[in-house]
């Protein structure tokens, strides 16, 4: 709850919100989820997500969100999402974070295949999959009805053996060090 207003800050922006599913968020709805939805600690069955906060450390400001989901226990697939507060980006930020929970996801929850799905418009979010080393796998058109337009979407997919490679070739630009063992 401490993090409240670093999130309403930015879930409440529409430019934040624009291709998000959800709307710009009140600090009541924001509240709520960070008691219910948001309030998972662990990845243990399919279909249970993660939110993990992106904090500015020099300032202990969260700054935005990544989600990662589990879709397939069985498959051991799961998908990636990221929110950032339109001030700070352009420095770099949403990549470190990002990067970082690839790592949770192949590295401690061994996770097999990632996807990242995206608003075709949405230029920065497709950027920063690529400098994830994720490939682009689809380009859906007119895929769904998103907030009243039909939309098209790029899903981008990264495995865990091609994870691995780019971190045997020394492509992990972050020095990130797992907390823990693998689970």
């Amino acid at each position: 709850m401490g993090d409240l207003g670093d999130l309403h800050a930015y879930r409440s922006l529409e430019s934040t919100c624009r291709y998000i599913p959800p709307e710009p968020m009140t600090r009541g709805e924001i509240e709520e989820r960070l008691e219910t939805r948001w309030a998972t600690r662990s990845l243990s069955g399919e279909g249970e997500g993660l939110l993990i906060g992106v904090e500015h450390v020099a300032s202990s400001v969260v700054i935005g969100d990544i989600s990662l989901q589990l879709t397939s226990a069985n498959d051991r697939n799961g998908e990636i999402g990221w929110v950032l507060n339109p001030k700070y980006s352009g420095n770099g930020y949403a990549t470190e974070a990002a990067h970082g929970v690839l790592h949770i996801a192949f590295d401690e929850l061994g996770v097999r295949r990632l996807v990242a799905r995206i608003d075709a418009r949405n230029q920065s979010s497709l950027r920063l999959a690529e400098r994830l080393g994720m490939r682009q796998e689809a380009y859906l058109v007119e895929n769904e009805l998103f907030k009243g337009e039909l939309t098209d979407e790029v899903d981008y997919a990264l495995l865990s053996r091609e994870w691995e490679s780019q971190h045997l070739a020394g492509r992990c630009a972050f020095g990130y060090k797992p907390a823990s063992p693998s689970v």
